[in-house]
């Protein structure tokens, strides 16, 4: 048999190809949607893939199921969950080659089997996957693709149903759900390996381990969550207790891979280098978001007035998606060599609208001409602390909800990066802003998004929150 853990680092996913080599078909288990990664793995071992298949109806990218259905490969996709919780895509249209499937079904790729098994509770039609090895002479299972719901140290969360999808009312229950789900996994066996859906970073738990693999029974023992299954009420208050804010694309993630994503068709869509000036318009005009993937130090010395800032590095993809609607055509400020990644990173999470880039160096060539930029101020905790007294003067804390219960700024307003624009009325337009967060990142990336939104007077600090305790009060919920 071979296996294949495939990781993407921005969203933390992991995706398997799964292949047997007697009769050279494959499998690819939750595959994101630029698909062309998993064909080269496949090609490389002499494998072809001849299926694919879903955990889930993902929340933080967009699944590349479609993607193989409009090839012709036979998709999977569970048939649990009630009505709402169907992929409508698959079910409304007669011309894909599909199967769903139900708690204990089972295909085959070759001589290794897989079975489902429904694990409700993260969402109601979360399955899991028992994957045997019948042409090794295997009769048992030797591990199970988890998806959501086993994670390296956590499980996946419940509560977004109403967290990120808005449905009120859900949280409690599906935390109830998964608790009745880890109990009805009991008669597994210890040995069998644990391949997660996601690692550290994702927004899909709240403590994530960076660990790729694990087993069972390690779990059983050591995750927290699990251990937390002793009585169903203290596994309730365990789980939905210190989850982060999901980012404000995974609604719209959601509706899409249950609709229907917009299929690629193995062709990523090509920005074209345009020239600084027209860039400096379409950063005025609505309609367009221009995001500037350089460095918060460059960018806050000098950008384009209504520029986005998101740094290349491993946020790149949640700040777009928290901060970029999705009719918006986007344009780049980025390095000529990470453009290519930059535009996988972004369509992974639906925003296929990049129309345009220019480099840092343009940019330069553009300031350095006198063409029009602004600026962000920059500021420390010691050289603000006789400022956030002012009553002229409002402190917009942009850390997550459990870091600010636990010690906060007195009279800061806590407003999370991932869902900034939906906390915008809570924070004041007639005062001068303070942002901060733990260590400069987010309070970079959010002073800039406040800026577009309108606020005038914005000041980042750019600083440790630790160095705050050694220069003011802070005071917890």
């Amino acid at each position: 048999m071979f296996f294949k853990q495939v990781f993407d680092q921005k969203i933390a996913q992991y995706a398997y190809v799964i292949g047997c080599q007697k009769t050279g078909e494959a499998v690819v288990i939750d595959p994101m949607r630029d698909i062309d990664q998993y064909d080269r793995i496949a090609e490389a071992e002499g494998l072809k893939i001849t299926a694919a298949v879903d955990t889930h109806i993902h929340a933080d990218y967009i699944s590349g199921l479609r993607e193989y259905a409009e090839r012709g490969v036979k998709v999977f996709a569970s048939d649990e969950g009630d009505e709402d919780w169907k992929y409508e895509w698959l079910i409304n249209s007669d011309k894909y080659n599909y199967q769903l499937l139900k708690d204990g079904d089972s295909f085959s790729i070759g001589n290794i089997e897989i079975k489902a098994i429904h694990t409700p509770g993260h969402t109601p039609e979360h399955l899991i996957y028992a994957v045997t090895d019948k042409g090794g002479g295997a009769d048992e299972p030797m591990g199970i693709a988890t998806g959501d719901f086993i994670f390296v140290g956590d499980l996946g969360r419940p509560d977004l149903l109403e967290s990120a999808a808005g449905q009120e009312g859900l949280m409690e229950p599906s935390a109830r759900k998964l608790y009745e789900t880890v109990k009805s996994i009991d008669d597994l066996p210890d040995y069998m390996q644990v391949w997660p859906g996601h690692g550290a970073g994702s927004a899909c738990g709240k403590a994530l381990g960076s660990v790729p693999e694990t087993t069972l029974g390690y779990e059983r023992r050591f995750n927290p969550a699990m251990k937390a299954a002793e009585s169903e009420d203290q596994f309730v208050k365990f789980i939905l207790e210190g989850q982060p804010e999901p980012p404000m694309y995974f609604a719209r993630m959601k509706r899409d891979n249950k609709i229907g994503p917009a299929v690629l068709h193995g062709k990523l869509p090509m920005p074209s280098n345009v020239k600084p000036e027209e860039l400096a318009d379409k950063a005025k005009q609505k309609g367009n978001a221009v995001v500037d993937a350089r460095t918060r130090d460059k960018f806050s010395e000098a950008h384009f007035p209504g520029a986005l800032l998101s740094p290349f590095n491993k946020a790149f993809n949640t700040i777009i998606g928290s901060f970029v609607e999705e009719d918006e055509d986007i344009y780049l400020v980025i390095e000529e060599d990470n453009l290519e990644e930059a535009v996988r990173d972004i369509i992974r999470i639906g925003l296929d609208r990049i129309k345009g880039y220019i480099t840092p160096e343009q940019f330069d060539a553009y300031r350095n001409a006198g063409g029009e930029v602004e600026s962000v101020p920059v500021t420390t905790f010691a050289e603000a602390k006789n400022k956030l007294d002012d009553e002229n003067i409002a402190v917009v804390d942009v850390r997550k909800y459990a870091d600010y219960q636990v010690e906060h700024i007195p009279g800061s307003i806590n407003a999370a990066d991932s869902r900034l624009p939906e906390y915008l009325d809570r924070i004041p337009k007639d005062k001068e802003l303070y942002v901060h967060c733990t260590a400069g990142s987010r309070s970079a990336v959010s002073a800039a998004y406040l800026k577009r939104a309108g606020y005038d007077k914005i000041t980042q600090i750019d600083d440790q929150f630790a160095n705050w305790k050694s220069e003011g009060e802070v005071v917890a919920e």
